[in-house]
């Protein structure tokens, strides 16, 4: 379908402006292969995110692992994995190498307060993001009040307050989840 070389340059760009990891990297991940290339659909995007969660391991890593066997088999995972985590490396290499040398600099703490900021934004955009495709089947602003998912908002104001009021595990939390979306969604 698609090229792993393909694969690998996106999630190479994907890995190089994700500051943030996790959740911050979700919306580039979405705008590339769903948005721009059109590899995956907004519902394949939204299951992918789902299993990225409960599988162990680094989020970013996970969704573009799942998005790469999707798209290209497991050449395409392989390959969208390593274009994912190879600037991060790199760059983790090189950074500390630099922090070794300049971190007692004031400049360099200013410009980590300025990232851990930038990566706050990132966190709330993929929030956003994820709230806006599980209740509305899209994460476009904008889709209306009509076409909110009742049975999802429901699950998640019960599932939110299940988690608070009786500090239920969250992995018993997406168990349950899981339960009640596979028996209300049949």
């Amino acid at each position: 379908m698609n090229s792993s070389w393909n694969l690998f340059t996106v999630f190479l760009r994907i890995g190089l402006f994700s500051i943030g990891g996790g959740y911050a990297v979700i919306p580039l991940i979405r705008e590339q292969v769903v948005e721009k290339t059109g590899w995956i659909s907004e519902k394949m995007f939204t299951d992918i995110i789902t299993i990225s969660q409960m599988t162990p391991g680094p989020l970013a890593v996970n969704t573009s692992t799942f998005a790469g066997l999707q798209i290209g088999g497991i050449a395409g995972a392989a390959a969208a994995t390593t274009g994912c985590v190879l600037c991060g490396v790199v760059l983790s290499l090189a950074l500390y190498r630099f922090f070794q040398t300049h971190r007692t600099s004031a400049c360099v703490l200013d410009v980590l307060n300025g990232l851990k900021s930038a990566s706050l934004g990132l966190i709330l955009s993929a929030a956003f993001t994820i709230i806006g495709l599980a209740l509305y089947g899209s994460a476009k602003p904008g889709a209306g009040f009509f076409a909110l998912n009742r049975t999802a908002l429901c699950l998640l104001l019960t599932m939110l307050f299940m988690l608070r009021k009786w500090r239920i595990h969250p992995i018993l939390i997406m168990l349950i989840s899981g339960i009640a979306g596979f028996l209300l969604y049949l």
